[in-house]
């Protein structure tokens, strides 16, 4: 099954052209080793711009959204609440293993407020905007991926034991 796949850097910085983007490249180079990354945005840290692109890429059939930044403690760090705008159902084991996998690595993880959830048939997932957090996550997240595509999509062989 090809996966589909969108990544959203929210970054006023990078958005205004102040900072150039590394997290969501190197999110990006990862994933595209197990999916078909369709598209790549910036938008500042505003919940509404980032719920319309989340909102946009779930009607277009993304399988899977990438979040990149926005999840600190920051006075702007709103993706975590513009994610649960968007998403039907969280997957609270999806961010508590992405939390434990960065502990792991740092207390640093600590400080990611970063959710996960399903909107119809498209997993979102929030990542922090760290270059090293990036390259952390995405190698452990994606080994659940396919399976959770697949459930999503219905696709009877995915319940089978």
């Amino acid at each position: 099954m090809q996966i589909k796949a969108a990544i959203l850097v929210v970054s006023d910085r990078i958005s205004k052209g102040l900072e150039k983007d590394r997290s969501g490249s190197a999110a990006a180079e990862l994933v595209s080793q197990a999916t078909d990354v369709a598209e790549i945005r910036v938008v500042p840290d505003d919940a509404n711009r980032i719920a319309q692109v989340l909102r946009e890429w779930c009607a277009d059939g993304m399988d899977l959204i990438l979040t990149i930044g926005g999840t600190g403690f920051g006075p702007r760090d709103v993706t975590p609440e513009a994610t649960r705008s968007v998403i039907e159902r969280e997957a609270p084991g999806i961010s508590g293993g992405l939390l434990v996998h960065g502990l792991e690595c740092g207390p640093h993880a600590m400080l990611s407020r970063a959710v996960a959830g399903t909107c119809g048939r498209t997993l979102i997932v929030n990542l922090p905007g760290s270059t090293s957090a990036v390259r952390e996550s995405v190698p452990y997240l994606l080994q659940i991926v396919p399976h959770a595509v697949e459930v999503l999509a219905g696709k009877p062989e995915a319940f089978k034991p």
